[in-house]
């Protein structure tokens, strides 16, 4: 699937929609209004309510359909884990975390909601990747492009509770990345794209010396054990990214 974005301003926004077509709004013949900026704007402060001095001692009252926000655990300097999922060019993240009316009732229910994660791909990933846990995790494959679409945290959020532990891919879609690193998974690029042709679902790949890697060349070592083969991703994140992935995601590392 391809997604098709346009950002544009409201008055472009409503010449195209006058129009019936993208055009340049400045050259549509219709005649457009200027804005003058307030110096002040009218702020409404009433409906703040401010917090309570013993905070700490108030009690959240949440509905059986809320659940708490899953942590993961802090980066391990050696991941071994299945390829649970191969996926192509330009996976969407709703591919990954489908929504709908089935879906979007769960959004404050992370152990439900992942169990929708790929399921229009392959209806057996979320029962696979709860087995995968408890033997190290998984990771997923890519293509170009993975993650493209809208910024669904939930397609990271989810895919983490399940334990992915990285994502290897040709290349990444900057919004889905930031995601992944903010939940604490690894978004690897294989340094040759032709490597992708190394690993297939099934197979168990081990990444060695990860903290080492991360804090220094970003150049990380893949061993396909089913295969017999090897070889290297690479990531790019600075330094705050770094310290997020070691933290284990950005809730941990808020906590720090």
């Amino acid at each position: 699937k391809d997604a098709f974005v346009y950002l544009a301003s409201p008055v472009s926004c409503a010449v195209f929609a006058i129009k019936g077509e993208i055009v340049d709004s400045r050259e549509s013949g219709i005649k457009i209004g200027s804005f003058e900026e307030p110096s002040k704007y009218l702020i409404n402060r009433s409906f703040i309510i401010p917090p309570l001095k013993a905070a700490s001692d108030v009690k959240v009252i949440k509905g059986p359909n809320i659940k708490d926000v899953p942590v993961k655990e802090p980066l391990k300097d050696r991941i071994e884990a299945e390829v649970l999922l191969k996926a192509g060019d330009n996976i969407t993240t709703d591919d990954i975390m489908p929504a709908g009316s089935k879906v979007l009732p769960f959004r404050s229910n992370i152990p439900k909601i992942s169990e929708f994660v790929f399921s229009g791909i392959d209806a057996t990933f979320s029962k696979r990747a709860k087995e995968a846990k408890e033997k190290g995790g998984c990771i997923i494959i890519g293509g170009e492009n993975y993650g493209q679409g809208s910024s669904r945290e939930h397609a990271a959020m989810a895919p983490m509770f399940l334990g992915l532990q990285a994502v290897l891919a040709k290349s990444f879609a900057r919004i889905h990345k930031a995601n992944l690193i903010n939940f604490g998974i690894l978004p690897l690029q294989f340094k040759n794209p032709a490597d992708y042709e190394k690993a297939e679902k099934g197979d168990r790949l081990v990444i060695k010396d990860v903290i080492n890697s991360l804090n220094g060349s970003q150049v990380y070592n893949i061993e396909n054990i089913t295969k017999g083969a090897a070889f290297e991703v690479v990531s790019d994140l600075n330094d705050r990214q770094r310290e997020i992935i070691l933290k284990g995601g950005l809730l941990p590392y808020m906590k720090k």
